[in-house]
């Protein structure tokens, strides 16, 4: 078996565990939960081994790199990142309707990666720009940050989700959810750890730079992206702090700031060339 086929596992995996959440959020299915977090479980070892399976396989072929050069390696790491902030959340707040807003994201994000035919799976030297340590941290930690705002999003959906609730809904669907401050309170905790995460992918993607292109920064598509994804959740925890933003608002600031990140990510690939376009393949 190669890393190729155990990743097309991982998404059959972290479909099922998405499905499973989703009926214990839609069924109120309890006696599930402890199936659900297993299968997530298995599906981020399977995911893990996929991905350390690739690196093997860039030694066995004589390249040797951390496999998250490109968009497909991105956005296998992507879902990692996603499942193992989801399961981290989940042991904080022991509640599993989470997961019907947030394992949906990594099981798009490996579908995406395995059935798109627009990502090449082979493996592939290096050009120059890549072949620094650099890439490795930047690469880390801004999909780390990307992981977290994909859950604030989801978070952000479920507190819009729950605030339409009418007394009639007590003992309706809506009344599994966590109550609105619960949930208010996940969202900004995701927020801040996902905008210290990307702040530093900020930082180390400026070093990298330099090490590969001799500027720290250069005003490429991506880049500027970044900074304009970062203005975004600096406004919003700024508006958090200072003037006391919660609730519904910053509900649809994190479903917002993601879907700049999901243009800053996929968008600027494909629709803006720059010195980021190798990343699109």
């Amino acid at each position: 078996m190669n890393s190729s086929q155990l990743l097309g596992i991982t998404t059959l995996a972290y479909l099922l565990s998405a499905m499973l959440y989703i009926a214990i959020f839609v069924f109120r299915a309890k006696k599930i939960d402890l199936i659900a977090t297993l299968v997530t479980i298995c599906a981020f070892l399977i995911n893990t081994a996929g991905i350390g399976l690739r690196w093997y396989e860039s030694y066995q072929a004589g390249i040797g790199y951390a496999p998250l050069s490109n968009m497909y390696e991105s956005l296998v790491f992507f879902a990692w990142a996603i499942a193992i902030f989801y399961l981290g959340l989940e042991f904080k707040y022991k509640n599993r309707v989470l997961g019907a807003f947030s394992m949906p994201f990594a099981c798009l994000s490996m579908a995406y990666a395995s059935l798109s035919p627009q990502f090449g799976k082979e493996i592939k030297p290096l050009i120059p720009a890549l072949q620094s340590n650099w890439l490795i941290a930047h690469v880390i930690t801004c999909f780390v940050g990307y992981a977290a705002f994909a859950v604030a999003s989801g978070m952000g959906i479920m507190y819009l989700i729950k605030d339409r609730k009418t007394p009639d809904d007590a003992g309706s669907l809506l009344a599994s959810l966590p109550e609105l401050k619960v949930i208010d309170d996940i969202i900004h905790k995701t927020l801040v750890f996902g905008f210290l995460w990307l702040s530093a992918g900020i930082i180390t993607g400026a070093v990298w730079a330099n090490a590969a292109w001799g500027t720290y920064w250069s005003w490429d598509p991506k880049e500027t992206w970044s900074l304009i994804t970062w203005f975004v959740y600096a406004a919003t925890l700024h508006a958090r702090f200072t003037r006391g933003w919660g609730g519904r608002r910053i509900a649809w600031l994190a479903i917002i700031g993601f879907l700049s990140v999901i243009f800053t990510y996929y968008g600027v690939n494909f629709l803006l060339s720059g010195l980021h376009s190798y990343g699109g393949s």
